[in-house]
């Protein structure tokens, strides 16, 4: 079974709380199940990390890494504009990384420093776009 880690980052325990206008109602926890009910309908197993700390975030994709996960999905949120250590970390490891986006952050102005450095990514499908990274991951993972 393809095993994918979700990395949720910075800020991303305030969706649903802060602006909603933006990013919608739905909280983390609720974003995470819809994630959880696309990887059942795809066959694929997910854990979740979320970190406002972008070492943690990096210690997690290393331990990813170590425990031969498949693939990871990140959503940077507030570490997309960052130039820290996680670019670095992101090419480091062995596995594919797609960048998700639930809005279009370039319509708003940002442009990603993460992007350059994963294998893909997918802005402006709301939650669904973990279902289309998911099943991206999927086939380009297919043994």
């Amino acid at each position: 079974m393809t095993k994918v880690l979700v990395i949720q980052g910075a800020g991303m325990n305030m969706r649903g709380k802060a602006q909603v206008e933006i990013f919608g109602t739905a909280t983390l926890e609720q974003i995470n199940k819809d994630i959880e009910g696309y990887a059942k309908q795809l066959g694929v197993e997910v854990e979740f990390f979320h970190s406002n700390i972008e070492g943690e975030v990096c210690n997690a994709l290393y331990a990813a890494h170590d425990r031969g996960v498949d693939a990871v999905i990140v959503n940077p949120a507030g570490f997309t504009t960052g130039t820290g250590p996680l670019r670095g970390a992101i090419t480091q490891v062995s596995y594919p990384v797609i960048e998700v986006h639930a809005t279009n952050p370039t319509a708003r102005g940002t442009i990603s420093a993460v992007l350059p450095v994963c294998k893909g990514c997918v802005y402006g499908f709301g939650v669904f776009g973990y279902y289309l990274a998911l099943e991206a991951v999927k086939h380009a993972t297919a043994r």
